[in-house]
């Protein structure tokens, strides 16, 4: 009677176990950083935000003829603030009713002559766009993963 063996042995289960380890040693490291990735991400994108709000209320200003600071409606019931260069305030009536975004997920911080978003309830974090009203000019520099973590 002849005996054959089926399946693994003891070796090559270890084998396959040290080889598994070492896979998720190499790969956790780039899984890992996926939160400041994204946190970098959705910062970049608000400063795209910030920077289409501010030169479509400044070409609508430009359009109506408008010369100083004041209200200006952009469209339906969205009146926002403008500063006397066109651009809109660093103010909750100004830069943020022209995002007309949702504040929960970014702390906005407004303080003429800029406004500084920054990521979720966080006031302290390097992560950060900042908006001018003099210029309608957005920095995004400080939105960086290593500043996003």
């Amino acid at each position: 009677m002849s005996k054959h063996q089926r399946g693994f042995t003891l070796i090559e289960l270890i084998v396959v176990i040290v080889i598994l380890g070492i896979l998720a040693a190499t790969a956790l490291p780039r899984f890992v950083n996926l939160q400041g990735d994204a946190r970098a991400a959705s910062m970049l994108g608000v400063a795209g935000s910030l920077r289409a709000a501010a030169d479509l209320v400044h070409g609508k200003w430009l359009a109506v003829g408008s010369t100083g600071a004041g209200n200006l409606n952009i469209g339906g019931t969205t009146v926002v603030a403008v500063s006397a260069t066109g651009y809109p305030t660093a103010a909750a009536a100004g830069i943020e009713a022209a995002l007309n975004v949702s504040s929960s997920g970014y702390n906005f911080t407004h303080a003429a002559p800029n406004t500084t978003v920054r990521p979720g309830a966080n006031t302290t974090t390097a992560c950060l766009v900042t908006y001018s009203e003099t210029s309608g000019a957005v920095v995004d520099t400080a939105a960086t993963v290593a500043l996003c973590q």
